[in-house]
């Protein structure tokens, strides 16, 4: 309704994104960051009604043009479409004329003839998403190159802190895992030391990336010795899909090592959060009694994200 949108007009403050790309949280300043994250709320309520549709973006076109493998992130980029009454269609590769030979030039003009509204792309490659927007004149917004940024995963990362605890500034939060292969822990390092948050990151040497020294951020391989006052941990998969190395012994040893365990949990900071992106190899990085516990906002993530998503859609493309 009118009311509606007005409301959401509020929250936008002074900051308008509209028609603008979304390629990674490192082109957003803090006041951008804080403007989305602003936004959100207006959209949660929305999802939470027993009917879960506005009209806002009534009209539009989007298309999500994924080159990976999806649930979490194709069906809440989907949803948050449909729930602002856009027409949304999914494009994979293997249904797609890339499957016959056609380059990704060609797809960006094809689409771009098309006269969409915005286009939602994830690829293997760093960078894809960048490239689409040069030949594109709607938006882009990246959904996941690569092991570069995941922009959208981090902002429902912040959220989610923010909306648990209160503030982002000062608080400290250890991320755990595959850092190296990690797209979602580069864009949540990016995005917290932008907001002032303290990071550390915890891994096995072999699952540090190069030049980890230059990140701003603290390593060890000391996983019991970093969860000490520790307000947030996320813990992060293997990601075995994107390397064929050895790096580590055994998966059981990683598990001993770099699994978060009961017993890890009451050496811990009482009720600090835990966060997973997904998705989860539960008794490999995760207990499930964790997964599952109270002190968990795994759950409370995917929700969040796609409040998150309909407020970057409403933003950048711009509801009338």
């Amino acid at each position: 309704s009118p009311h509606e949108v007005h409301e959401i007009d509020q929250a936008e403050d002074t900051i308008d994104f509209r028609g603008r790309d979304l390629l990674g949280v490192e082109d957003l300043t803090t006041a951008e960051i804080t403007t989305i994250l602003d936004t959100v709320a207006s959209f949660k309520e929305i999802s939470e009604r027993d009917i879960k549709k506005v009209p806002t973006l009534r009209g539009k076109t989007v298309i999500n043009l994924f080159f990976e493998p999806s649930t979490r992130t194709r069906t809440s980029f989907e949803i948050a479409g449909k729930r602002l009454s856009a027409d949304v269609i999914n494009i994979s590769v293997s249904s797609s004329s890339m499957s016959k030979g056609e380059s990704l030039r060609d797809t960006a003009d094809n689409l771009a003839a098309m006269r969409t509204d915005a286009l939602i792309v994830r690829h293997k490659a760093a960078g894809v998403p960048h490239m689409l927007a040069r030949y594109l004149p709607s938006p882009v917004i990246n959904a996941g190159d690569g092991a570069h940024e995941h922009p959208t995963q981090a902002l429902l990362d912040l959220y989610t802190i923010r909306e648990k605890l209160g503030t982002l500034a000062g608080r400290n939060v250890l991320i755990v895992g595959d850092i190296a292969s990690s797209r979602v822990a580069r864009s949540n390092i990016i995005a917290m030391r932008k907001m002032d948050m303290q990071v550390s990151v915890c891994a096995p040497l072999t699952m540090l990336p190069v030049g980890i020294e230059s990140w701003g951020v603290d390593y060890t391989s000391d996983f019991d010795a970093a969860l000490q006052g520790t307000d947030v941990v996320m813990m992060l998969r293997i990601q075995r899909e994107r390397h064929g190395d050895v790096l580590f012994p055994s998966l059981q040893e990683y598990s001993n090592r770099y699994c978060l365990s009961s017993a890890r949990m009451r050496r811990a900071k009482p009720e600090m959060l835990v966060m997973h992106p997904g998705p989860m190899n539960r008794g490999v990085e995760i207990a499930p009694e964790v997964a599952d516990g109270l002190e968990s906002v795994i759950l409370q993530q995917v929700t969040n994200g796609v409040a998150l998503r309909m407020a970057v859609l409403y933003l950048i493309i711009g509801g009338s």
